[in-house]
């Protein structure tokens, strides 16, 4: 007795299995590439970014932000790129910096906008700008990592 007719399955049955768990693969690759941002891992970059200032580690910082980076801030817009954002670093002491009430908002798989609130105790260049801020980044997923392109801090009027 031949072995393939001990075999429940035909060879078309077989392909047609394999071709439909291809595809259902194939689906579910795709879609969880289209899926929004993670938030967990956007707030821990931008932790990172911020401790890597604080700490005054270039290396570390460039390897969160886009080395073409733009930044608005009260003094000014930076169009410097990362250079401008170190020089910034420079000039900053900070001793401390909390954020909070952290939301992002996506346009599809590789761009998103982080608003949150930072609370900062710093000085630059010797005169205090500590206080509390609402900031923004927008954030670029480049050859499957995350970088800053764009960011933002904007202090809170007083209440």
């Amino acid at each position: 007795m031949p072995l393939t007719s001990l075999w429940p399955y035909s060879k078309n049955a077989i392909m047609k299995k394999i071709l439909s768990y291809s595809l259902i693969t194939l689906f579910v690759a795709t879609a969880a590439s289209f899926a929004a941002p993670d938030k967990e891992t956007l707030m821990t970059k931008e932790k990172a970014a911020w401790q890597a200032f604080q700490d005054k580690k270039p290396d570390d910082f460039r390897k969160i932000v886009s080395a073409d980076v733009v930044g608005l801030y009260a003094d000014g817009i930076n169009n410097k790129g990362i250079s401008g954002e170190i020089d910034g670093m420079k000039s900053t002491a900070m001793k401390s910096f909390d954020l909070s009430d952290y939301q992002v908002a996506a346009d599809g798989p590789d761009i998103a906008v982080t608003t949150y609130v930072s609370k900062i105790d710093a000085t630059v260049d010797g005169k205090d700008t500590s206080g509390t801020f609402n900031s923004a980044t927008v954030w670029q997923k480049q050859g499957g990592e995350w970088h800053a392109i764009f960011h933002s801090n904007v202090k809170q009027a007083p209440k």
